[in-house]
């Protein structure tokens, strides 16, 4: 297959290092900036987002802008869109018309613009396929999401994720591209519920990274990490997404991994405020983006506007927005009045 992986961070790169090593593909890596792709040509490594990973001499790295990746990315036979939610609406505008199966990466909501800069839907902030729908709705696309952090896919350690989308062309590209040896791929037609559990579980790592850091226990975690499940599992209901979805890889799992394992982004935020950093501090502090940060504030708008409850999402965003401080964030949840345990 000819591969062509827009976005050169740590989870392009390592995508692009797994499908050369696990079928032989034509993988081009495009970078954002003609520097970057000579160092890591020159390296032989991203030593900026993925160091210490050899890159597989068979990788092709080249950096530009859509104007210099467009013609390669016409003539693949996958596209996969490595970058940040805030950067996929310039990507799609760029490959409207393209043929070939496309999937993207990024876990979150597209910031929310202002009133009069896209409609009254922009504001709320999109998911991505939502954006895809906008800019680009003639595209055969999907998603490829799942617990899983892009050192340990680099490094060839076990990892399963999932690929999904409405077009079973996306689904069968994306197995033939990346299945196999120490990397399994399930496959989902639902891409809202996909989509939802990427991107909240971001914003309930923050809430578990905060309790964590200030050791209420792992009593805690598990109830944040259960009730915050709740909250996702409502929110994509209310999308459209189906319930299974998110007993799967994308929802409980990818949110077992973000909320507990210590390279999540997100988990850092909530264990460096819990220390008495602040927002500007912590995020400073991990150097990369962290979505949940970005995102949060727009879980919660599209929650309100819903109608949908999400009582942890909105103590998040509280504390983000310096409204709350830890303690008051756990006082606020824990004398909330008793409930059913339900959804």
């Amino acid at each position: 297959m000819k591969i062509v992986v827009i976005g050169a961070g740590a989870w392009g790169t390592a995508l692009a290092v797994q499908a050369v090593r696990r079928g032989g593909h034509a993988v081009q890596l495009w970078a954002r900036e003609p520097a970057q792709a000579a160092q890591m040509a020159r390296l032989g490594e991203n030593a900026r987002y993925l160091p210490g990973i050899a890159l597989p001499p068979q990788l092709t790295v080249r950096g530009g802008a859509p104007g210099e990746w467009l013609e390669h990315a016409r003539a693949a036979d996958l596209l996969v869109a490595a970058m940040p939610v805030a950067g996929l609406r310039q990507t799609l505008t760029a490959l409207r018309g393209c043929a070939a199966p496309l999937a993207w990466l990024c876990k979150g909501f597209e910031p929310a613009r202002e009133e009069g800069q896209g409609g009254a839907a922009s504001f709320f902030g999109l998911l991505p396929h939502e954006v895809q729908r906008q800019t680009a709705p003639d595209l055969l696309a999907g998603a490829l999401s799942g617990p899983s952090f892009a050192q340990e896919v680099a490094r060839g350690q076990p990892t399963a994720l999932v690929a999904a989308s409405a077009h079973a062309v996306v689904r069968q590209a994306l197995v033939g591209a990346f299945h196999g040896g120490a990397l399994r791929l399930y496959v989902n037609d639902d891409l809202i519920g996909v989509e939802v559990g990427g991107a909240v579980k971001n914003v309930l790592a923050i809430a578990t990274g905060l309790a964590d850091g200030m050791q209420l226990g792992q009593n805690a975690r598990a109830a944040l990490v259960t009730r915050g499940l709740a909250e996702m599992t409502r929110l994509g209901l209310a999308l459209g997404a189906r319930a299974e979805t998110f007993m799967g890889l994308s929802g409980l799992g990818d949110l077992v991994l973000t909320a507990t394992g210590d390279m999540s982004r997100n988990r850092q935020v909530g264990l460096q405020l819990a220390g008495g950093k602040t927002l500007e501090q912590a995020v400073h502090a991990l150097g990369h983006v962290a979505e949940g940060v970005a995102c949060a504030r727009t879980v919660v708008q599209r929650a309100r506007r819903l109608g949908v409850e999400m009582p942890i999402a909105e103590c998040v965003v509280a504390l983000l927005d310096g409204q709350l401080k830890p303690a008051q964030a756990v006082a606020a949840l824990m004398g909330r009045d008793p409930k059913r345990e339900i959804l």
